[in-house]
């Protein structure tokens, strides 16, 4: 009974993630996703935001909202090119959390901040943001205003 919960709510995740209603495309190509986001920061003289999540996480999909709306949005929109990758259920796209010292190790959400020339500028290596559900978007807000402002150093 629990492998049919666990396999019907994947199915459900997948729907609702094709139809828009998910953070995280399950079936893009993340390096391609990555290498594209890296260009465009290069023209814009932008550092990228790489968060790394899953749709069946209930605090990547908390942070994916509160950075969707308002001061949160601003601030992204204004400082980071950004690109969400997914993980799966820890067994997708496990080569680009390796290549950036694997800041899911303690959790996802996680985050990675790259320069334009994809030198790691910060990123998250304790679960910093593993409990977003239980951040407030003012919490949520200032911790992407800090990474920002080590981002522009």
């Amino acid at each position: 009974m629990k492998k049919l919960l666990i396999l019907l709510s994947l199915l459900l995740a997948s729907a609702a993630a094709q139809a828009g209603g998910l953070p995280y495309d399950e079936k893009a190509d993340a390096k391609a996703a990555l290498s594209g986001t890296l260009e465009a920061a290069q023209q814009g003289r932008q550092p990228v935001l790489l968060i790394l999540g899953a749709n069946w996480c209930p605090d990547c999909r908390a942070l994916d909202a509160a950075l969707s709306r308002g001061k949160s949005a601003e601030l992204l929109a204004r400082a980071f090119k950004v690109v969400k990758v997914d993980v799966g259920n820890f067994d997708h796209n496990l080569d680009i959390d390796a290549a950036y010292g694997h800041p899911i190790a303690k959790g996802i959400p996680a985050a990675v901040v790259l320069l334009p020339d994809n030198k790691v500028i910060y990123a998250t290596r304790a679960g910093e943001l593993a409990d977003a559900r239980r951040m407030s978007e003012t919490g949520i807000y200032e911790f992407f205003e800090r990474v920002s402002r080590q981002a522009k150093q």
